[in-house]
C-alpha cells in the first residue's frame, strides 16, 4: 500500500488561475468581496479571474458565489504562463 510521504518531503502545490464566470454584471461591492481577483463585465456576465490555492479554496469560493446569490455560468483553470495555450474546464 503506498504510504504519504513525510512532512519534511512534502513539495508545496502551487497556486492555480481560475476564470469564473457569473450570469449579470456584478456590481462594485460584491465585486469588492473577490479580493484580489480581477473582474471583466461583459454584457450577459461578470468573469473573475485569479489565483486559487488549492481545492478548498475553490470550494469555498463557490459557496461564497452561491451565499451571495449569484449564477454561475463556468469555471475553468487557467494556465497564465507565457507561451502557454493549456486551458481546463472544471
Amino acid at each position: 500500500m503506498p504510504r504519504h510521504p513525510h512532512p519534511s518531503q512534502r513539495r508545496p502545490v502551487p497556486a492555480r488561475q481560475y476564470e469564473i464566470r457569473v450570469s449579470g454584471a456584478v456590481g462594485k461591492s460584491v465585486l469588492a468581496r473577490f479580493e484580489g481577483f480581477e473582474s471583466e463585465i461583459e454584457p450577459a456576465e461578470t468573469i473573475l479571474r485569479g489565483e486559487v490555492p488549492d481545492q478548498s479554496a475553490l470550494h469555498g469560493l463557490l459557496e461564497q458565489i452561491q451565499g451571495l446569490g449569484l449564477e454561475l455560468v463556468g469555471v475553468r483553470r487557467v494556465d497564465l504562463r507565457p507561451g502557454s495555450d493549456a486551458e481546463e474546464d472544471a
